[in-house]
């Protein structure tokens, strides 16, 4: 299903002429490393409706449907479910994005962020048998969604959905062992239903691109010519079953760059998924909550808040690189919110610090963790 190299070009963080403005993307610079990427060998294109300020797919029409062969790639694209309200608008966004695009056809359609919150509406919509009939019909070649949320929802969607060919998860080392992400955990669950994965944010929308002083060091000293982001997409590429990896590229440089090391892509050696491994830990050390996720603190909490789960997308989410207009923990923090208390609903009893071992102030901090998250 999935020919030819294992890197995509993601074009959720296309050049812009002004960093304020998502919108406002470079047309120039995109053709340019749109023309670089195909030259290279790379064919897999990602797109999206809510990309770029809603501009992506628009874009993506520019550079590349209207200036390369259509046979030269292959493109990708979502359809959005929080602006289904009734059946035609599948439909209507379907034919938009095609419109955009100019593509006649997508190589590739998914049914875009499913998670706790957004699946009532793709199933109250009937999406699931929509996208069947669009790959019937030969207006997508291949079917998938991706997913942001529990490996248990997972395994359950994978079952009643054997029909769908492949996921879309969120991978990378160091959201592998998080309790909030769970990518290991995800990850083991499509293997088991032998699904082909694609790989988003591999790099962690560029955290692990810029690391503390201790992880970069450990690297370098390793192979002083690979940058820290070529670990982060290796250790993605090299997972059994991950037949693509999403880089959302926003310049000529780190296109050259990611292009360049997986041309002729090397699989990570068992020491050097050690050094991930390691270097997650370099980042971990750093967290601003020590929770070891141990789950005492749940066992009588009255209004069931998942106070592990929210302490780490807390911490992950202080390790975003700045002026990112949105983490994929805000997602996940809405997630667990609609099916656990959230942490302003703590009524402050106490029952979860006199369970923890590490004797954290957990009162104080799931009000702090309520100020991140919503204000």
């Amino acid at each position: 299903m999935f020919d030819g190299k294992k890197l995509g070009f993601g074009a959720m963080r296309l050049p812009l002429l002004d960093p304020a403005d998502p919108a406002g993307v470079d047309l120039p610079l995109t053709c340019r490393m749109v023309d670089e990427f195909i030259d290279r060998g790379f064919t897999y294109f990602d797109t999206a409706w809510m990309y770029c300020g809603g501009r992506s797919e628009e874009f993506m029409g520019k550079a590349l449907v209207q200036r390369h062969r259509r046979e030269s790639y292959t493109l990708a694209s979502k359809l959005p479910g929080y602006m289904i309200e009734v059946p035609e608008d599948r439909d209507r966004i379907f034919a938009t994005q095609l419109q955009r695009t100019g593509a006649g056809y997508f190589d590739y359609y998914l049914l875009h962020d499913i998670n706790a919150v957004t699946l009532p509406n793709f199933d109250k919509q009937g999406c699931w048998d929509w996208i069947a009939n669009k790959r019937a019909k030969g207006e997508i070649r291949h079917m998938g969604f991706s997913f942001h949320d529990t490996p248990e929802m997972l395994d359950r969607l994978l079952a009643q959905h054997p029909e769908m060919e492949f996921v879309q998860l969120q991978i990378n080392y160091l959201d592998w062992e998080s309790l909030g992400v769970q990518s290991r955990a995800c990850y083991e669950v499509a293997r088991r239903h032998g699904k082909p994965i694609i790989v988003m944010e591999p790099i962690k929308g560029g955290t692990l691109a810029n690391l503390p002083p201790e992880a970069a060091a450990l690297f370098e000293g390793r192979d002083p010519s690979m940058s820290p982001a070529s670990w982060a997409i290796r250790f993605a590429a090299s997972l059994p079953g991950v037949e693509m990896v999403l880089s959302g590229m926003s310049t000529l440089e780190q296109l050259l760059d990611n292009t360049g090391y997986m041309a002729d892509f090397v699989p990570l050696t068992g020491e050097e998924a050690e050094l991930c491994k390691r270097a997650a830990e370099i980042i971990n050390s750093t967290i601003a909550i020590p929770c070891t996720g141990c789950s005492y603190c749940t066992v009588n909490c009255p209004k069931d808040i998942a106070i592990p789960q929210y302490f780490s997308l807390y911490n992950a989410d202080l390790q975003e690189i700045d002026g990112k207009p949105f983490t994929a923990q805000e997602n996940y923090y809405a997630n667990v919110s609609a099916v656990h208390g959230r942490p302003g609903d703590c009524i402050k009893c106490g029952r979860c610090e006199s369970m923890c071992p590490q004797h954290l102030k957990i009162r104080e901090l799931l009000q702090e963790v309520a100020r991140h998250f919503e204000g």
